[in-house]
This record gives structure tokens, sequence and C-alpha cells, in this order.
């Protein structure tokens, strides 16, 4: 499986050679619907190839064959995440886990689609979630809609490691700090030196935990929530190299709440942080309707976002306008339904704006604030 970064996406977009084909769909992470996902995945498998054979390719077998080995791995079934992207060419096979319930979807083109995945870097309100504890260091990955642990083995699982190495009067301290029970009074609203050394130890323990977390979080813009007693706050913000961790946390302990409650309060945080940026550029929108600085036209749209003029565009998630588009000869073709070689237009112009620096917004159709499927903001 490959990490979902930018820099990932933006490869996808331009490594496309020959045939392309691009699968979605749903998975579970448990209960008897997990037995499904494979019977699932196999007739998506049968109608690329169908697709393939249409199109002229008469390899479609051994295009097709990294993707078939998954289907007998049950270790592959048995961990999933909410959705399943698998992208295959002539040299291309990767596949995403991602907390994102994909519709069930087969593309087989000139280019891999990769519409669904901006819900990853710029919608669908992404986040992380780290929740500090005695017991438990946890980092959980989030959208709007769920909640799931991510299983890393190079972090330490609880602060109580290293309170193997202090003594007594240390743990107790700890224990106090960390929302557990002690005789004494916390001394951590005071000053001294026993409370400086403990924050030199919860400081060195921190920076081994944002260590282990940086292959998981390289490149990644999503926003990271803290979730801990309120005075490892500050602590845990000096040791943090990661650019996006958010000002405000959940304060108490972490252990004590459900994944749900964690959740509720986590998207009480990210709410601003997301809405913000995407309400903006709607705003935007609005203002500059009619101005020749906007359109909601397809052929305006496609053409802008090829030569890198659009900074904001609005897409209807979940919808496709099949056909082609000739950025050289400034023409586009579309049709009712998928032919062979066709691409999703939507996709078309996200994948320029996307490439050439500019947000993408996937929203519900009724959202797009032009009233279509498509609404752009131009750089000039």
């Amino acid at each position: 499986m490959h990490n979902l970064t930018r820099d990932e996406l933006k490869e996808l977009m331009t490594c496309g050679s020959g045939f392309c084909v691009s699968l979605f769909m749903p998975t579970h992470r448990a209960g008897q619907e997990v037995q499904q996902d494979p019977i699932r995945f196999k007739n998506l498998l049968r109608e690329a190839e169908d697709r393939l054979i249409a199109a002229g390719q008469q390899t479609a077998e051994g295009l097709l064959k990294p993707a078939r080995q998954i289907l007998s791995d049950s270790d592959f079934w048995r961990h999933q995440s909410d959705g399943l992207a698998v992208y295959l060419s002539s040299e291309v096979f990767r596949y995403y886990q991602l907390p994102l319930s994909f519709q069930e979807l087969v593309v087989v083109s000139r280019s891999f689609h990769c519409k669904p995945l901006l819900r990853l870097a710029n919608g669908d309100w992404h986040f992380y979630l780290l929740a500090l504890s005695q017991h438990q260091v946890r980092l959980l990955e989030a959208t709007a809609h769920r909640i799931g642990e991510i299983k890393l083995e190079n972090i330490p699982r609880g602060i109580e490691e290293i309170l193997q190495y202090y003594d007594l009067e240390e743990r107790l301290l700890h224990a106090r700090a960390l929302g557990g029970r002690s005789n004494r009074a916390t001394v951590f609203h005071g000053h001294g030196a026993e409370n400086d050394k403990i924050k030199t130890h919860l400081l060195e323990y921190f920076r081994q935990i944002d260590e282990g977390l940086k292959s998981w979080l390289k490149n990644r813009r999503s926003p990271l929530v803290l979730a801990g007693v309120d005075y490892l706050f500050p602590i845990y913000r000096e040791a943090n190299t990661y650019p996006h961790l958010l000002a405000e946390g959940i304060a108490g302990n972490p252990e004590k709440l459900s994944l749900q409650e964690l959740h509720k309060r986590a998207l009480e945080i990210v709410e601003p942080y997301f809405l913000k940026a995407q309400q903006e550029a709607m705003d935007q929108y609005r203002q500059l309707a009619g101005s020749g600085r906007a359109s909601d036209d397809l052929e305006t749209v496609l053409e802008a976002a090829y030569h890198g003029q659009v900074d904001s565009l609005f897409l209807a998630d979940g919808v496709q306008l099949w056909g082609g588009f000739d950025p050289e000869q400034k023409q586009t073709t579309q049709h009712q339904e998928a032919e062979p070689g066709d691409e999703d237009l939507l996709d078309v112009a996200a994948r320029y704006t996307f490439l050439n620096g500019g947000s993408v917004y996937l929203v519900e159709p009724q959202q797009v604030p032009s009233g279509r499927l498509l609404a752009a903001v131009f750089r000039f």
C-alpha cells in the first residue's frame, strides 16, 4: 500500500501511459460485510476487463493480473479502511486503503481518475488526532464522518513507558499530571526543580513521539489535533515539528473518552479551519460571477485549468461528465454514457487545477455556488 501524499497524488495524475484503470469501492473494517468485499472487487475487475477489451486492449488479463493476486489475500481484506482505490497500467500498480467510503466506480481511459482522492487533499474534513495519556499514545485518522486508529509501531505506546526509569516520587507526579490519583497536591501549577525535571523528561519523550510520526505525516497537510491533559499541550508543541498542528486541543484524559466522543469534540475544533477557506472561495465566486474572473462553463473552465488560470474550483461530488478534452485543438466532446477512452471531464478540470496549484473543493451538487456541476474562480 502507498501513503497518499500530495506529491503521490501529483505523480498519479501525470504517470499514466497507455490504458489506465482506476477502481474505487467501499470497504469494511469489521463485520460480515468484510467477506463480501473481495467479491465486489472481483466484479469490478470483470467490468474493467470488459472495458479494456472494448477499447482494443488485447492484453487486459495481464494488465489486471497484479490486482487479481490480492483477491485471495485474506489478510489484505481483513485489514481495510473505509474505501479502496486501485490504479493499474502497464507500468503502475498502486492501491490505497483510505478513510473514505467511495462509490463503486470503474474508469478505463488514458489517464488515472484521481478526483475522488482530492477529498483528502482539500475536502471531507480529513484530519489527525493525537491522543496522549499515561497508558496509550494513539494516532487517529478521521474525516467528517469517520474515525479510526492508525497502527504505528515506531512510537512509544504510553507515557508509563518512561516511568519505569524514574523513582517513586516522579511516578506520583506523572500520575497526577496525567489524570491519575496521588496523595500529593499537584506541583504542575507551581515552580521548582522537580517540576522542571519532569517537564524535561516529558519534552524528550514527546520528541520521540514526534520523530516516530514523521514517516507517516511527511508531506501531509491535514490538521493535527491534540487530546490530553492541558498541561501537556505546551510541552508537546515545543517538541512538535508537524506544521499543521492546531492551537486548540481536547483537554482531559483521552482514556476516559470514547472514540465517538473524541471524534465529536475534534470536529468542533476543525470545523472553523475547514469551512473558512471554502467559504471564502465561495464568497469570492459569487462576487466575481459574470465579471470574467469566474465561470461555470465547462469548456471555459477546462481551458483555464489547463493554462494554470484556475485559483479555486468547485465540483459536484459523485458526478461524472464523460467525454474528451483536446487542449491543443481547444476542443471538448461530451457523451451521455462513457465510451471507450472517455475521461470524466470534471476529473480533467480537477487534475489541471491541482497540478497548477489551485484548490479543488468536492461538494454536494446543491452546494456548487453556480448551481451547476462546476464553478471556478480565475487567478486573472
